[in-house]
């Protein structure tokens, strides 16, 4: 067996991957062409503008996407965990820049090539447009959360979002991972860094939220949060 068959092999969360519903012979053409990378915290996976010729299959660690307006602020349009896929792009150029959180760990494939066995294969083809959708659906959560909610029901949001995604993954989520930090929470949010630390301490006074440090916050009660995100 190759070492990229068994990395493959060895994956904690293929269940979760772009490969996840391929089988046989299809399996073994995408694997053919990955690429197994590494990228340390704080580095650049790609820029804005760049050429899309790599697509990602991020399988430890987090990325945040972010696009940098005219003034030079930056909006977060995302974050993206084990199991998400990365460089999906409509046109010939990615429309964000990726960055890795903390250690991150991906299959990366060309494109190109990539496209090429949508034909042979439609089941990947649609296991493609199934991602597609999902980001799309992401993108209008965010949209809802920098519209009307308030900075509690932001914050409520999103805390119950990484919990919903640590239970996707299998994980527990009485105690939610946050490896972002409050800076890339606030430009998530649409709020100053103040207002989601103001409000982090209000929802631990209320006895919402336990703080346990700056990457753990323990979640009394899920439904709580679930009502706070809807404004109830």
């Amino acid at each position: 067996m190759s070492v990229r068959s068994q990395l493959c092999e060895a994956c904690g969360i293929k269940d979760l991957t772009f490969c996840s519903s391929l089988q046989g012979t299809e399996h073994d053409r995408l694997r053919q062409m990955l690429t197994h990378v590494q990228f340390d915290p704080h580095s650049t996976i790609f820029h804005e503008a760049e050429d899309a010729d790599y697509v990602f299959n991020v399988t430890s660690g987090s990325v945040k996407l972010y696009k940098l307006l005219g003034d030079g602020r930056r909006q977060i349009t995302g974050f993206l965990f084990p199991g998400d896929f990365l460089g999906l792009a409509l046109n010939t150029t990615y429309s964000y820049t990726a960055e890795a959180i903390e250690p991150v760990t991906a299959c990366r494939f060309p494109r190109e090539k990539l496209e090429k066995l949508f034909d042979e294969f439609p089941r990947l083809e649609k296991r493609m447009l199934g991602m597609a959708v999902d980001e799309l659906a992401a993108a209008q959560d965010q949209m809802l959360l920098l519209g009307r909610k308030t900075a509690k029901e932001k914050v409520a949001s999103f805390l119950l979002m990484l919990a919903r995604r640590q239970e996707h993954r299998g994980e527990e989520s009485d105690t939610i991972q946050v490896p972002m930090s409050r800076s890339d929470i606030a430009d998530y949010l649409g709020l100053t860094i103040e207002t989601v630390s103001r409000t982090l301490t209000q929802l631990r006074k209320e006895a919402t939220i336990t703080l346990k440090d700056n990457r753990h916050i323990e979640a009394v009660g899920i439904d709580m949060l679930e009502d706070l995100a809807e404004g109830l």
